[in-house]
């Protein structure tokens, strides 16, 4: 496999469905990591762009969150509570106590049971989303491909956030 200079795995340019979807949702994951690499852990608590309280530690934890929502509880249909607690839902909030070796360990672990639980699904099986999600999407059920193109766009999203919050702390900017 192919990888950028930062390490990161390129895409390949012919797979494919599941292949492609799966590539770019690591690349975006490895992304995510690579904007957390390097910084000290009061650089990765700074709310670096006013007025929002986001910060590159809470985006590791949410995406442990969200990592865990779309695979485990709306593809899988298990029951499980939220990574960081109920008083923290979307796993924004920080502890003064979790660092970022605690967060990412559960974010990896997270990531990897989602790929254990669709390693032999089809792109087009399909999950019950929960009723306030079916309302918002306009549908009851959505297969895996639509898991997944949610995934990459819900990383790519926050990578831009990343970005931002990454090159007000530090200059870094690009990947």
């Amino acid at each position: 496999m192919k990888t950028t200079p930062d390490g990161r795995p390129v895409p390949p340019a012919h797979a494919d469905e599941r292949a492609t979807l799966e590539a770019w949702l690591d690349f975006h994951r490895a992304t995510l990591a690579l904007k957390c690499s390097g910084l000290t852990d009061h650089q990765l608590r700074l709310a670096a762009v006013p007025p929002s309280p986001m910060t590159l530690l809470g985006l590791v934890q949410h995406m442990a969150e969200v990592e865990r929502n779309w695979f485990q509880r709306v593809f899988a249909g298990r029951d499980l509570p939220p990574v960081w607690g109920e008083s923290n839902p979307d796993g924004f909030a920080l502890l003064p106590e979790r660092g970022l070796g605690e967060a990412m360990t559960a974010w990896q672990a997270e990531v990897a049971r989602g790929r254990g639980l669709i390693a032999h699904a089809s792109p087009d099986d399909c999950a019950r989303l929960p009723d306030q999600q079916a309302a918002r999407v306009g549908s009851q059920e959505v297969p895996l491909r639509w898991i997944l193109a949610h995934m990459i766009e819900e990383y790519a999203r926050h990578n831009g956030h990343a970005d931002l919050i990454r090159e007000r702390i530090d200059g870094t900017t690009g990947a």
